[in-house]
């Protein structure tokens, strides 16, 4: 059983969406959509989990359309009954080297320049309050074990910056989501909080800091 992944970037994407309000409910996913007493976030997570009770074997889908209609029209959302990903064109002065990382390390070339908008807005000399540097934000110990000297660098930056986050695919998985969570939290953390699986992320999501919550959403947005 897996959850449809375009109502999973969807979830994660409420985090983002001005017309929810965060504080009102227990969770901070919760969204009012004409349901009374259960949000949109618990609606679909019973449904996958009632699906997975099933041995994943039902045959209809994990939301009715009508209730996918419903989330993709609060304000600020992508409708999700379009198909999903819509990858930016690569436009960036950096697309060559960008491309090359995504060949050496089988990485998405769309998820290596949406990592490079969220983290540093393709800011080759960004430096974030906490020390990470350079396009990707590495911080300085990440760095020298990625076997980069130079963060400032745009060809180490990138090609350290994806060899670290194809490293984190392939330790979920290929959960995308959880590796981006991974990413900006580190993985003690994510593994910390029982978090393997784009579901599990979704379903814990509280154990993990808002800032890596809105993270992982601000991704997929870019992407």
């Amino acid at each position: 059983m897996s959850i449809d992944p375009r109502i999973i970037k969807s979830l994660l994407q409420l985090q983002l969406t001005p017309g929810v309000d965060f504080k009102s409910a227990a969770s901070p996913l919760r969204a009012s959509v004409g349901q009374s007493s259960a949000s949109l976030f618990d609606t679909l997570l019973s449904q996958y989990m009632s699906d997975s009770a099933l041995g994943g074997e039902a045959a209809a889908p994990v939301m009715p359309a009508e209730a996918l209609a419903q989330l993709s029209s609060l304000s600020g959302m992508p409708n999700i009954l379009d198909g999903g990903n819509h990858p930016s064109p690569v436009t960036s002065e950096y697309d060559e080297l960008i491309m090359q990382a995504s060949s050496k390390y089988n990485v998405d070339a769309s998820l290596i320049q949406a990592v490079i908008r969220t983290e540093s807005g393709f800011r080759a000399d960004a430096v974030s309050g906490a020390g990470a540097k350079g396009l990707m934000q590495l911080m300085d110990g990440t760095a020298r074990g990625l076997g980069v000297t130079d963060s400032f660098d745009p060809e180490q930056n990138i090609d350290g910056g994806t060899k670290y986050l194809a490293m984190l695919l392939r330790k979920y998985d290929g959960n995308v989501q959880v590796a981006l969570a991974a990413y900006n939290a580190g993985p003690g953390r994510v593994d910390r909080a029982g978090i393997k699986t784009n579901e599990q992320l979704i379903a814990n999501h509280e154990a993990l800091p808002e800032e890596t919550q809105r993270y992982v959403a601000k991704v997929l947005q870019a992407r």
